[in-house]
């Protein structure tokens, strides 16, 4: 077993009970610990349902402006920047920086309390994702997080100090056995999803006992079906599960979304649906069993992931589930039955399909790539958005998104056999791959906000680059988002006019939150550039190539 280094500066934090009243807090029931505490973020999304909503309200419209920087911390290595969204309970942050670094720091002053510093396996240095990390789970006292060589982690939630390590991957046999975002707590089960879907090998999810680590079950992602999967084409499949689902405690159901299938553009060595790749899963966390699943995009030969966020709305006797594919459809689902009750498009430019059936699904009038064949798709494998997730207000009932517009030009290449292709390495099966602006069109970025249920938009911000930071919405009606230049902009939530901006000094690619300490709330930052996506659009937004490194968090308030 691998040993890390875990320090302990023994700093005694005294906790400071939430004065309510100044901070003009509500409560929302959740069985997840401390999410009935406004003051608190205590989940990737801050809650299940995906919303990214904080009810702290002290932050306004009238006082924004005077928002100043009160502490800064850093975690020492820039490695592919910061992409963490910091989980703060009880007044503590805890928080993953590169190459798996875990801190505790207290949320008032930015000392730091306790880090760990994993050790990783050399391999490391070889893999496509060195340095990923999305974030922690907290929860039975413990601090949890997946590793790069394939391992998930427990610590001491006060102490830092580590209580068990499991491996359940191997990256020196596998390069995409490892994982980059925080596993899920639902209840004593912990569930973890690797990376992979670019990849020649079979993606699967993974469980454990919270308590101990104990393996308890493994799904897997490449269906055992030859009408889905023909031959031995399973084998060198791909999905993955690479962003973290969400826990449902009222349906007791565990959502996730995967990713494509491999080779990424050539269908016809995998003939089939190919399940369960592009497809949401609702799966039963206690046991592993699929209570039911739709896949978004049967077929999938245009690298479009289902992984991304859900945002979960209870309206008129339905519990609605809604969901972005990479594809640039929005996807209305019932949650307890995968019923599909709408779609409607956030990408302006689509020529992949002409349509979606908004009731069944079905996509009609597919344009694939081809053998040899250059052919330009809308959107790019990038998506409409990145993997940054929205955010939704329960007071305007408004989901806040980045988007962007630009397209791939893609060329299949021919003999993509998968019988001589070697375990576990990159499988894209094109010749030929670049990307471009929209037929006649200029590449275009935005934030923007919509109903997420008919996809009505109430007012859009134009931005130079593409937004790659998750956004944030508060009880003060305010919504906040970073730019990949590296300024945090706080808008009105319901007309867009920007009231304040901050530059970090390096582009925001981490998730903003918010929470309160000492009857002060706090707007949290994480900043510093990082990730395959400002390398890959860097052809069409060339502003890319001048984009900084850095790697902080940066807590603001009001003095």
């Amino acid at each position: 077993m691998k040993k890390s280094i875990s320090t302990n500066l023994k700093v005694a934090v005294m906790a400071v009970a939430p004065v309510f009243a100044m901070l003009g807090m509500g409560t929302t029931a959740h069985s997840a610990e401390g999410v009935d505490n406004p003051a608190n973020w205590p989940e990737y999304h801050r809650d299940y349902r995906g919303w990214r909503f904080s009810p702290l309200e002290q932050i306004n419209k009238t006082n924004v402006k005077k928002l100043k920087v009160a502490w800064i911390h850093q975690p020492g290595d820039i490695t592919q920047g910061m992409q963490a969204t910091p989980i703060t309970l009880d007044g503590i942050v805890y928080y993953i920086g590169p190459n798996n670094r875990v801190f505790a720091v207290d949320g008032a002053t930015g000392k730091e309390i306790w880090h760990y510093y994993t050790e990783l396996d050399p391999v490391v240095n070889t893999l496509l994702f060195n340095g990923y990390n999305r974030g922690v789970t907290v929860g039975h006292g413990k601090v949890y997080f997946g590793t790069l060589d394939g391992r998930v982690i427990a610590l001491d939630q006060k102490t830092g100090k580590q209580l068990w390590d499991v491996e359940l991957a191997d990256p020196k046999q596998c390069s995409g056995c490892n994982f980059t975002s925080p596993p899920v707590l639902a209840g004593d089960v912990l569930i973890q999803g690797p990376t992979g879907g670019d990849l020649a090998q079979q993606g699967r999810l993974y469980a454990l006992n919270a308590q101990t680590g104990e393996r308890l079950w493994k799904f897997e992602i490449i269906k055992d079906d030859p009408a889905s999967w023909p031959g031995d084409s399973g084998k060198t499949g791909g999905g993955g599960a690479w962003l973290p689902g969400q826990y449902d405690p009222k349906l007791d159901l565990f959502f996730i979304g995967t990713s494509n299938a491999a080779p990424d553009f050539d269908g016809t060595v995998r003939e089939g649906d190919n399940l369960y790749t592009a497809t949401t899963l609702a799966i039963e966390p206690k046991t592993g069993k699929l209570r039911w699943h739709r896949q978004e995009v049967p077929h999938d030969v245009w690298d479009y992931d289902s992984a991304y966020e859900y945002v979960m709305i209870d309206k008129d006797g339905k519990d609605l589930m809604i969901h972005l594919n990479k594809g640039g459809y929005v996807y209305v689902m019932d949650r307890k039955t995968g019923e599909l009750l709408n779609t409607w498009p956030l990408s302006e430019n689509i020529n992949w399909v002409k349509s979606v059936n908004p009731k069944t699904g079905e996509l009609s009038g597919r344009d694939q790539p081809e053998i040899g064949k250059s052919k330009l798709f809308c959107p790019s494998v990038l998506g409409s958005r990145s993997w940054n997730a929205g955010a939704y207000s329960p007071k305007t009932k408004l989901w806040y998104t980045n988007a962007h517009e630009f397209c791939n030009r893609v060329t299949v290449a021919d003999k993509n056999d998968p019988k001589k292709m070697a375990f576990s390495q990159p499988y894209f099966g094109f010749s030929a791959f670049g990307f471009e602006p929209p037929p006649g069109k200029k590449q275009s970025a935005r934030l923007e906000a919509v109903d997420p249920i008919t996809g009505k938009r109430a007012w859009t911000v134009e931005y130079a680059l593409p937004g790659l930071g998750g956004v944030l919405v508060t009880g003060g009606n305010l919504v906040f988002n970073g730019d990949s230049r590296g300024y945090v902009h706080a808008y009105d939530a319901k007309d867009g006019k920007e009231l304040w901006n901050f530059n970090t000094g390096s582009g925001i690619r981490a998730g903003i939150t918010s929470y309160a300490v000492g009857g002060k709330q706090y707007i949290l930052v994480p900043t510093g550039f990082g990730s395959l996506f400002p390398g890959f659009a860097s052809g069409v937004f060339p502003e890319f190539k001048e984009s900084k490194g850095g790697s902080a968090v940066i807590a603001f308030t009001i003095e």
